[in-house]
């Protein structure tokens, strides 16, 4: 019996009854369905330098490590997952559609992306990007644009005419109502018609998408993005009922749906109980945005701002708004309780901000809104802040510089101090509970609220988070629902945790050195200038082109070898790839062990006299017996690796590192 991605362990016991541990490493490739037809290998798109060959030639993850290996079938490797993967909270696998955007295969990329998040071009657009703050890139100069070449992919899909989804026949009878349109609900019910399970959603407002739609600014997610990403989810069969808002939750029950999911946005926007807040001209940042959406600041259905606007808040949200208010041909103003370097929004978001003429005041309290003789907002009275901190309840607690106070001149003011989610419709009988923040109390690994069959997800339960959190609630939460329909009362199984690939600082040098990383900065995005773009809401960023989204492709060091992007599952006839494969130790007994475990190769590049790593022609005496093989990388001819000439002189040099200061024998 051969059992090969297998180490010994432990050896235990005495002679004739030995006890030996083994730890049998995933190959990802099921040796019972296998048939070594290479079609993985045909459509992986990562490639590494081939450590049989002795990275003289190229080789895929996907891989069979000589043609006549046994046994005879293929095995993908990988060195775990890669950060940006493990950072996202939906689990992108971002290293395998940048993997194949390097081969110009975007329809494969566009489908990677879709395996894990419903809205590329959105999220390409929208997303806070975790997956760049632990992207190993940065250890060498910058991380790579991950959603910039996310957004890339939609963007030459989406080029294309739409072409038809095919509708999800239905398998189950039990209906799942969801409230709500937004990314958490629709994440779930695509994933639910999918199964095979009919599932409506109701959404109050006239267009799908949530806080997409109506929270952020036409120049930063055009509306036919969203409606073009929403209509994929509902062309799978998704029964979507808009201007229809749920009163009751007990009147889905009693219409026969077997299970509710609420996935309200936090709509409602916070009004801080300061004398004047309730002036006329007085405006809440989630109505701005709204009725800016809707087209009503352009068709006069809102009353116009003044000419001077005051934006209070220090957060994106904040900055939206500012920056629309702009755009208005307003002059607009912000006033924050933090200081320039504190503030809550991305630090390129203010210097947008400040670029499109935006006038920033930093550290003030808020004391009241002033009105003139009319009844019209004129000013906000502040005052300096000198210390500020938020205790355990989130109650502000600050210290005002002395005689401070001073007014801020303005017409219009647009509180943007944050949002809550609206939970009108769970009355006091409701049976769903609250936590003290205002937001639905479920169980962590579940969802499932107090209420039986009824469960929440996204900002519905955490409050304002980004729309890639709200899709991992949703994949979350769809399958809990499942579980439950099933009568399945226990929590969605832990999978084990792969090892995720960090690589050290020490690693990334040896890499400069010896030439395999070579410093490449970021690939910038190109936009429209500020006279461009300051009088209208024409999207900003413009996105990659093909030439430069392969080069910043290029930059990824492509952390865990294989990148999943799933390419060789789709490609297999016999469905022998199972990328959810893990270690496992097993205990047999023998009656004797024979060790021939070989030898380790000293490795030459410590001995830097002699250029190996440095010069391209100098080489192992391993790598030239793959040389001079006729199964090797040069089919047995010896070439110089630089330039694939041959060589006119060889030079041998004997014994190198098998003795030395440390070493006073001969291994030979």
């Amino acid at each position: 019996e051969i059992m090969t991605t297998t180490e010994v362990v432990e050896v235990d016991g005495e002679v004739g009854d030995f006890k030996v541990k083994l730890l049998h490493r995933p190959r990802y490739v099921d040796l019972e369905k296998c048939v070594a037809c290479d079609d993985c290998v045909q459509v992986c798109p990562v490639v590494i330098l081939d450590p049989f060959n002795e990275g003289l030639s190229p080789r895929k993850a996907a891989f069979k490590l000589y043609p006549q290996a046994t046994p005879n079938a293929y095995a993908i490797e990988k060195r775990g997952i890669a950060p940006c993967q493990d950072a996202c909270p939906a689990n992108q696998r971002a290293q395998g559609y940048i993997a194949l955007i390097q081969e110009e295969r975007l329809e494969d990329a566009y489908r990677t992306i879709k395996l894990d998040n419903p809205f590329p071009g959105i999220c390409g657009r929208v997303c806070n990007h975790q997956c760049e703050t632990v992207c190993n890139r940065g250890l060498v100069e910058e991380p790579i644009n991950i959603h910039g070449l996310k957004r890339f992919v939609a963007d030459k899909v989406y080029e294309n005419p739409r072409q038809p989804v095919d509708i999800i026949q239905k398998q189950y009878e039990e209906k799942v109502a969801i409230i709500g349109a937004g990314p958490a609900g629709l994440t779930t019910a695509q994933d639910l018609v999918v199964e095979g399970y009919p599932v409506t959603v109701f959404e109050a407002m006239p267009h799908a998408g949530g806080m997409l739609r109506f929270g952020i600014p036409e120049y930063k997610l055009p509306t036919e993005i969203i409606e073009r990403e929403v209509q994929d989810i509902v062309d799978l069969g998704v029964d979507l009922r808009l201007n229809n808002r749920v009163e009751s939750i007990d009147a889905l029950f009693d219409d026969g749906y077997s299970a509710v999911l609420v996935a309200i946005g936090a709509h409602d926007g916070i009004r801080l109980p300061i004398p004047g807040a309730d002036l006329e001209d007085v405006i809440i940042n989630t109505d701005f945005l709204r009725d800016m959406r809707l087209g009503k600041y352009a068709n006069g259905k809102a009353k116009p701002l003044g000419k001077k606007v005051l934006v209070l808040g220090g957060g994106n949200v904040a900055i939206d708004c500012a920056r629309l208010a702009t755009r208005l041909g307003k002059e607009v103003h912000m006033a924050c309780l933090e200081d320039r370097d504190t503030m809550p929004a991305h630090a390129y978001e203010v210097e947008a901000a400040e670029v499109e003429g935006v006038t920033l005041h930093t550290s003030l309290t808020y004391e009241q809104i002033l009105a003139d003789e009319s009844g019209n907002v004129k000013g906000v009275e502040c005052s300096q802040v000198a210390s500020f901190h938020f205790d355990e309840t989130g109650r502000l607690h600050l210290e005002k510089v002395p005689d401070s106070n001073h007014v801020l001149e303005c017409n219009t003011v647009i509180f943007a101090v944050g949002q809550r989610v609206g939970l009108s419709l769970l009355s006091d009988d409701s049976g769903i509970e609250q936590t003290e923040r205002r937001t639905i109390s479920v169980d962590t690994d579940t969802f499932a609220t107090s209420r039986t069959g009824v469960f929440a997800a996204g900002d519905s339960i955490s409050g304002t988070l980004w729309a890639i959190n709200a899709i991992a609630d949703g994949h979350k939460a769809a399958k809990s629902i499942m579980r439950y329909l099933r009568g399945e009362t226990k929590a969605t199984p832990v999978e084990p945790g792969k090892p995720v690939v960090v690589l050290s600082q020490e690693e990334i040098d040896e890499k400069l050195a010896s030439g395999e990383i070579i410093k490449e900065a970021r690939t910038p995005m190109p936009s429209l200038s500020q006279k461009e773009s300051i009088d209208n809401l024409k999207e900003i960023k413009l996105g990659y082109d093909e030439e430069s989204a392969k080069a910043e492709a290029a930059r990824c060091l492509s952390c865990g070898i294989c990148s999943e992007c799933m390419s060789c599952v789709f490609a297999c006839g016999t469905d022998a790839i199972d990328h959810d494969m893990v270690a496992w130790e097993e205990t047999i007994d023998v009656g004797a062990v024979i060790l021939a475990p070989g030898y380790q190769v000293y490795k030459a590049e410590l001995s830097e006299e002699f250029g190996l790593g440095r010069y391209a022609n100098v080489v192992t005496s391993l790598q030239y017996e793959r040389l001079l093989s006729a199964s090797g990388p040069t089919m047995g001819h010896v070439q110089r690796p630089s330039n694939g000439e041959i060589p006119k002189r060889v030079a041998f040099l004997q014994c190198i590192g098998s003795r030395d200061q440390s070493h006073d024998y001969c291994s030979a």
